[in-house]
């Protein structure tokens, strides 16, 4: 195509040059690129070879943005007024890579560019973000004009390390110095928000402030799944659309995206889902927010101190896994309190090992109701249990029957699944609730999204092999929670010679249970 030479065009003459010279050469051939990163894009990397080999070149939406920024920026016109490029998308149509690629057209067309990248979390910035961009810069054939560090992308050149550079940026509410001072007067200044739907308005206020440079090639790119029906990428398609270029993508229509998995998704919740909405069509969801439980009730939840009543049941709840990257889980909860009593994690372990250590648990913290998912090796366990002599086991079937759960205050929902069911009133229960201050629980509880099956009334929570499609552990830990929630148990009037004490709580986590373990074995 025009504009698009091979890799090893102008590199191979008659007599071979010195290293100095085909530095030159490729340096001259990639300035020829510094207003057409599409063009960019084909001559730097090995289209149709190794990796590539599948891969002509960019697909066709990651060709399209790459030439909107090409004749906004080739234009003199439009050259020094900053471009806003939006693209809301359904899942797995390669944003990360065309971030990527930008990065790299970015600093190698432009002498002391600078390029700031955040995203919505610092767990998809440095684990999904910034991999890719590392990976992309080193498969260029410019590979040697930038060095990949662990939050950033710099020149090789001498004395321009700090001026000519990517730098990956995770936000704070607190501190928004290195938004509040991103410029690059007369020069390339290019910022990218990814899963910009989760980025807190904050955060877009102050980095507009960079936009304000003259006489600056200013590039301002929002791209993600459209999770949020608020907030200012929602704006971007909207309100403040005469301000942006932007397009929505459904991922079934970009090439090499995996259908089968979109098409499930389709097919399980109904085209106008809003699962469907955000993660397959690229469009915002009708409800306001798709994550099924907030944030703030989380953070508050790990920190709040709450008295148990003498009358509150204790109840198990575990979530079973045989082995794979998923662990079962045993959560307690008394009334208010799940972290008085520690939880127990087990990672690989059979299902008669298993139900051995929860039956010393229950000896241990005589539970009102043992409340066992019976999918996988759930069924077996409650079973043994049983059979241990453990009392008020009840297996729990995620996929049975739903019914009314609590939402908030007086507000009753009807759920699509016993599994909604659960997490509806877990739901309600933590704004006055303690949790463990757990890091992989608070992830669990906030990672789940929601909509409604088929009648548009019953709630229903995302499938957890499409949490993990989109990058999220199975919420292993808050299931467990959940199951806690499994049915109403009734109060205790609690035995003297078997209360529990925080002070042997305390022991358990210090590892000082021996004793009373070998007692349980030889009863």
């Amino acid at each position: 195509m025009r504009g698009s030479p091979k890799r090893d065009a102008g590199l191979s003459p008659a007599t071979p040059p010195d290293r100095a010279d085909l530095h030159r050469t490729l340096a001259a051939s990639v300035a020829e690129f510094r207003h057409n990163p599409l063009a960019y894009a084909h001559f730097a990397w090995p289209w149709g070879r190794g990796a590539l080999a599948a891969a002509p070149g960019p697909r066709a939406w990651q060709a399209d943005v790459l030439a909107r920024i090409g004749a906004h920026l080739a234009d003199p016109a439009t050259r020094h007024t900053p471009l806003r490029l939006a693209r809301a998308s359904g899942h797995g149509i390669g944003k990360s890579a065309l971030i990527a690629m930008l990065v790299k057209w970015g600093l190698d067309t432009g002498i002391d560019t600078r390029i700031l990248v955040t995203a919505n979390t610092e767990n998809q910035l440095l684990t999904r973000t910034a991999p890719e961009i590392a990976k992309w810069s080193r498969a260029a054939i410019t590979a040697g004009w930038f060095r990949p560090l662990a939050g950033a992308l710099v020149a090789t050149a001498p004395g321009h390390d700090r001026t000519w550079r990517c730098d990956l940026v995770t936000w704070n509410l607190a501190n928004t110095d290195a938004f509040a001072g991103l410029h690059n007067q007369g020069k390339r200044l290019i910022l990218i928000f990814d899963e910009a739907s989760g980025i807190p308005a904050k955060i877009w206020e102050v980095a507009l402030g960079a936009l304000t440079d003259a006489g600056t090639e200013i590039v301002f790119l929002a791209f993600g799944n459209p999770t949020q029906n608020s907030g200012p990428f929602r704006e971007c398609f909207g309100a403040a659309r005469h301000l942006w270029d932007t397009a929505q993508i459904d991922s079934r229509t970009v090439e090499g995206t995996n259908r089968a998995y979109l098409d499930e998704i389709v097919a399980t919740y109904g085209e106008d889902h809003d699962i469907a909405r955000v993660r397959v069509r690229g469009q915002f969801p009708s409800a306001s927010s798709m994550q099924f439980i907030p944030a703030d009730d989380v953070a508050a939840a790990r920190l709040r101190q709450v008295e148990g009543m003498v009358a509150d049941p204790v109840v198990f709840g575990l979530d079973c896994a045989r082995y794979g990257g998923d662990a079962s889980v045993l959560a307690i909860r008394s009334g208010r309190d799940a972290r008085g009593r520690p939880w127990k994690r087990w990672a690989s372990q059979d299902a008669m090992t298993l139900a051995g250590d929860v039956a010393l648990q229950a000896q241990l913290h005589r539970p009102d109701a043992i409340f066992v998912d019976a999918g996988n090796i759930g069924a077996a366990i409650a079973d043994r249990l049983r059979q241990l002599g453990v009392e008020n086991v009840h297996e729990v079937w995620f996929g049975g029957k739903g019914g009314q759960a609590v939402w908030a205050g007086d507000l009753n929902v009807r759920t699509a699944n016993k599994r909604a069911q659960m997490w509806a009133n877990m739901r309600a229960w933590l704004p006055g609730g303690a949790i463990p201050d757990n890091d992989a629980l608070a992830a669990d509880l906030t990672g789940v999204e929601y909509g409604y099956a088929t009648d548009q009334v019953a709630i229903l929570l995302e499938k957890k092999e499409h949490m993990r499609a989109r990058g999220l552990a199975s919420p292993d830990e808050a299931d467990a929670l959940a199951l806690t929630f499994a049915e109403a148990v009734a109060p205790r009037w609690p035995e003297p010679a078997v209360h529990w004490t925080r002070q042997a709580a305390r022991r358990d986590v210090e590892g000082e249970w021996e004793d009373v373990y070998r007692e349980l074995r030889e009863e």
